[in-house]
């Protein structure tokens, strides 16, 4: 299964949204997996789909979700004409609480674990959920990189993901004996919802680990593996990610952005911000400030 892996850097990309159309360079698209979670809407034409070793036509207005780490593959029936819509996440990212506790992360996880395959959207039931209107607003976020687009997006994906959810509903998939059972424990693929939540505190990395029931070893190994960079680095990246958008988009001052982005002094700031970015914070400042 290894060699199927597609790296993709959650951190530097942890959304993607695009385009594929007849004649695209890198179709078909053959078996891979990932720690994305993704979706594929057909606009137009036929395209065939494999995941998990289960075959699939999807048609125009089809919907297809690929749930993380499953094997899969896309492909069109003699050479058809065919666009379709991608959007990819790191389904960490979906923190938000539906009702009880339950994130829509864990209900799409369920969903993918029922005997019934629940993933595959046909046309006649999501007609009318404005799918395509909201695949091209989130390439158009990704595009633009407006301020605060990643809210937006996450504005999109939580609409979507919800009405998906209550067409699952509607065919049978039982939300309420998810809250009955027990949360599951934190994991490698979970553990960067835990570190954005609290970037902004002291975190010890050998505290990540326990939390994933692994030893620092093996969790630094493990991280490394399936995010591309150390742990250090990730939380680096992080903070480095929101001091960056409040020089950018805010007049505070830099003791009180170490602060909230959980530095211990702006010196502190000032080294790392520079480390990752090759300037200083007051120079990033001045540098965007007339953009």
């Amino acid at each position: 299964m290894s060699k199927l892996f597609e790296y993709i850097d959650t951190l530097s990309a942890p959304y993607e949204a695009f385009f594929v159309v007849s004649g695209y360079e890198g179709f078909p698209v053959h078996s891979h997996w990932h720690y994305y979670m993704e979706l594929i809407y057909l606009y137009e034409g036929t395209i065939d789909i494999t995941c998990d070793k289960m075959s699939y036509t999807l048609h125009k207005g089809d919907l297809f979700i690929f749930c993380p780490k499953t094997i899969h593959s896309i492909s069109a029936p003699n050479g058809a004409e065919f666009k379709y819509g991608v959007l990819k996440f790191d389904s960490a990212k979906l923190s938000t609480n539906i009702c009880n506790g339950i994130s829509l992360r864990l209900l799409f996880e369920n969903a993918a674990d029922t005997p019934d395959f629940l993933l595959f959207f046909q046309n006649e039931e999501i007609k009318d959920l404005r799918l395509g209107d909201i695949f091209t607003n989130c390439a158009n976020e990704i595009v633009n990189c407006s301020y605060g687009y990643d809210l937006i997006l996450q504005s999109y994906l939580a609409e979507l993901l919800i009405m998906l959810v209550r067409v699952m509903k509607k065919k049978g998939f039982d939300t309420d004996s998810i809250a009955c059972k027990t949360a599951p424990t934190t994991s490698i693929e979970t553990i960067t919802e835990y570190i954005d939540a609290h970037s902004s505190e002291k975190i010890n990395i050998a505290d990540l680990s326990s939390m994933c029931n692994m030893s620092y070893s093996y969790f630094a190994k493990s991280f490394h593996q399936m995010y591309g960079r150390s742990c250090k680095d990730y939380l680096e990246f992080v903070r480095i990610t929101k001091a960056e958008n409040l020089l950018l988009y805010t007049n505070l001052d830099l003791t009180y952005i170490s602060l909230e982005t959980g530095f211990s002094d702006c010196s502190h700031l000032i080294k790392i911000f520079k480390k990752w970015k090759g300037i200083t914070p007051k120079q990033f400042r001045l540098k965007h400030k007339n953009k």
